[in-house]
Parts: C-alpha cells; sequence; structure tokens
C-alpha cells in the first residue's frame, strides 16, 4: 500500500448543505459528525442555499441550487448523497423529494437520501409509529414535518414550536444551540408522554447531544438527522460497526 492508499478515505459522503454561508460562521464543520463515525469515512459538502430558498418560496431556484450541489459532488465521486435539512424536506413535500432522489440516482447513479428519509427508515427498522418531535420551527414549517411524516407512515403526536427561521436558528450561539436542542427535546416528550420515540431535528442546533440525556430521562429511543443518517447509509449496510454511547438507533446492529 502506497502513502497514496493510505490517505483515501474507506467511504465518501456528500452533503448538500442546506444554506449558503454568506457571513455567517459555519461552526466546526464535521465536530458531531466525527464523534460518530471513524476518521476514514470522509465528508465533502457543497450548497448555494436551498432553505432560503424555499422559505422565501422560490421552489424553482431551490431545485436549481441543488442540481449544482449534486454535480459537484458526483465530480468528487461520493458514495452518498445527502439532501441536507429536515426543513428542506418538509418543505419540498415527500412526493417531491422522493421524485428528485429517483432523478438523482439515474442521472448519477450514486445513492442519495435525507434526514426525514433515513428518520422513516429508522422507525420502522425500530418497529415504532408514533413520534414527538422537539421542534425550533413555526407553525407551518411543523404541519409540513408533520404532513411529511405522516406520508411516510409515522404519526406525530406532539411537535413543540419557537418559530425559527432560517437567520433566526443560524443566529444562535453554540451554547444556545445545544441548551434549546435539549429544551425542546424534553418538552416534547414531556408534551406526548405515550409517542414511541422523540426526534430532534434541525442542524444548527448541533443536537446530537441530545440523545443520550432524554433516553436516560424518557426511556424510549430518541433521534436526531445526523444518527438517522449515519445509521441508515453506514450502520445498516455495515460500513462501520454500530457505534456506543450515542443511543439506541446508532447502537443497533
Amino acid at each position: 500500500m502506497t502513502t497514496l492508499d493510505r490517505m483515501m478515505p474507506k467511504f465518501r459522503w456528500g452533503n448538500v448543505t442546506p444554506t449558503a454561508l454568506g457571513n455567517r460562521v459555519r461552526r466546526g464543520p464535521g465536530y458531531q459528525f466525527y464523534k460518530i463515525v471513524p476518521n476514514d469515512v470522509m465528508e465533502f459538502a457543497a450548497g448555494r442555499g436551498i432553505e432560503e430558498e424555499l422559505e422565501a418560496g422560490n421552489v424553482d431556484q431551490a431545485v436549481a441550487n441543488y442540481w449544482e450541489a449534486v454535480e459537484l459532488l458526483a465530480k468528487e465521486r461520493v458514495d452518498v448523497i445527502i439532501l441536507g435539512g429536515a426543513p428542506v424536506s418538509a418543505n419540498f413535500g415527500r412526493a417531491k423529494v422522493l421524485e428528485l432522489v429517483q432523478q438523482t440516482k439515474e442521472k448519477t447513479g450514486i445513492p442519495v437520501t435525507t434526514p426525514l428519509e433515513s428518520f422513516l427508515a429508522a422507525m420502522h427498522h425500530l418497529g415504532l409509529k408514533t413520534v414527538t418531535i422537539g421542534s425550533r420551527w413555526g407553525d407551518q414549517l411543523n404541519k409540513d414535518l408533520g404532513q411529511y411524516l405522516s406520508d411516510g407512515g409515522i404519526e406525530a403526536v406532539g411537535i413543540t414550536t419557537r418559530s425559527q427561521t432560517v437567520e433566526i436558528a443560524h443566529g444562535m450561539s453554540f451554547e444556545e444551540g445545544l441548551e434549546t436542542a435539549l429544551n425542546v427535546g424534553r418538552e416534547a416528550a414531556l408534551a406526548a408522554p405515550n409517542a414511541d420515540a422523540v426526534f430532534v431535528p434541525g442542524g444548527a442546533a448541533m443536537s446530537l447531544h441530545a440523545i443520550p440525556a432524554i433516553e436516560e430521562e424518557f426511556k424510549k429511543p430518541a433521534l436526531t438527522n445526523l444518527s438517522s443518517e449515519v445509521w441508515e447509509v453506514l450502520v445498516q449496510p455495515g460500513v462501520i460497526p454500530p457505534v456506543q454511547g450515542w443511543g439506541q438507533l446508532l447502537a443497533t446492529p
């Protein structure tokens, strides 16, 4: 094996980032990711901004930005493409997301998933049917999120709200994001104690840390965007072994 061979990643993770960075700070790219995956899985990220365009009602531009990012990631020969951002999927709706997924597979030959598709796959794998959601978003986005999950066979029996827009969400400090994720997760669990699981979506709050806290406190599975994606793409097919310490889902062989 040459030195160059040893530098090659085992798996190339392509991430279509939901927002354009602009003048915002992107905190710790991969910080959560590399807490649960080995360092021979390499993240590639591209994106001009999809979430902002959808929030403004510019669906055609959001789709155009998606295809631009896909082209960039395909050139990097990624092994999977993640259409990032739970609000992106919720705003598009499941029918449009599945259409984009299929079109991307046909065009590039690369498997595609999204946070909500990974979450649905994880819930079905665990045999769970109902969820309560620790949301930081407003009523319309929450409604769209609930409809998306319903279309995928999962019932949202509780959901919190903080009315955060893209700008507000990305304006949180690191500490504010951590605290908010844990607060909405706990609030959701308390609001619907009979739910099978707790879902804390949204990457801006870096919510991975909420998983062990909520599972210990409420004795039920807790899932996030990232934990669902890593389970579906890497753990389930055996690319990496089950991950201990970050919740029941990732520990599932």
